[in-house]
C-alpha cells in the first residue's frame, strides 16, 4: 500500500540561512617606518661674561697748545668766588698765580723741545726742495717761540702785579677787569670796554 505524502509549502518550509562569503584575507603589506632619529640635546655654550664692575673709565689726557691759552684753560678748573669775599683777596691770587706759573712751564717747555728739535735735525738734504721745506717748517717753529716769548714777559709782569696789589684792575679806568675774564685772558690789563676801544681806535689808525 503506498502512502502519498503531500508536503506543501504552508506545512513544511525548509529554511535556508546563508554563510557569509569569507572574503580572502589580503596580505597586509608591512610598511616600515623610518626610525625616527632622537633629537640630541645641545648643552649651551658656557659663555665666559665678564662681570661688568663699574669702573670710572681714566680720564683723557687734554693735549693743549700752550700759545692758545683757549685750549690750555681746560687744565685747570675755574674758581667759584663767595658772595661775601672781597675782590682779588690772597685766595684769588693764589688761583691766579697757580695759572700763571704753570702757563710759564708749559710755554718754556716748548721752546725747549723746539731748541732740542733744530739741533737735532741739521741733516744735510741733498734736494734743494726738501731743505727750502725744512727750512721753512723751522722760521715757522721760530716765530711761533718768539710769540711764546712774548707771553713769558707779559706772564711776568701779571705776577709783579699780584705782589703789588695792582692785579685785576683796569690800567686805564682802574675798574674791576673780573675774575672770569682774566681766567679766559690771565695777562690782561684792561677792561673789557677799554680794550675795545683801543681795538677800535687801532683799526681806524690801520685800517
Amino acid at each position: 500500500m503506498k502512502v502519498l505524502v503531500n508536503f506543501t509549502t504552508s506545512n513544511f518550509s525548509m529554511t535556508t540561512k546563508k554563510k557569509p562569503v569569507s572574503k580572502p584575507k589580503q596580505a597586509k603589506s608591512k610598511v616600515r617606518k623610518k626610525p625616527v632619529a632622537k633629537s640630541k640635546k645641545v648643552a649651551p655654550k658656557k659663555t665666559n661674561k665678564k662681570t661688568s664692575t663699574n669702573k670710572k673709565a681714566n680720564p683723557k689726557k687734554i693735549v693743549s697748545n700752550p700759545s692758545d691759552f683757549e685750549s690750555f684753560a681746560k687744565t685747570f678748573t675755574p674758581y667759584r668766588p663767595n658772595k661775601t669775599e672781597k675782590y682779588m683777596n690772597k685766595s684769588q691770587q693764589k688761583h691766579f698765580i697757580s695759572i700763571l706759573n704753570s702757563w710759564k712751564q708749559a710755554l718754556e717747555s716748548e721752546q725747549e723741545k723746539t731748541e732740542q728739535l733744530i739741533q737735532q735735525d741739521q741733516s744735510n738734504f741733498p734736494d734743494s726742495l726738501d731743505r727750502a721745506a725744512k727750512e721753512e717748517e723751522f722760521m715757522l717753529e721760530l716765530r711761533k717761540r718768539e710769540r711764546e716769548r712774548k707771553l713769558i714777559l707779559k706772564i711776568d709782569l701779571s705776577l709783579k702785579d699780584i705782589e703789588d696789589d695792582l692785579y685785576g684792575y683796569c690800567e686805564t679806568c682802574g675798574i674791576e677787569i673780573g675774575i672770569k675774564r682774566l681766567e679766559a685772558r690771565p695777562t690782561a690789563t684792561q677792561c673789557i670796554d677799554c680794550k675795545t676801544v683801543d681795538e677800535i681806535k687801532e683799526k681806524q689808525q690801520f685800517g
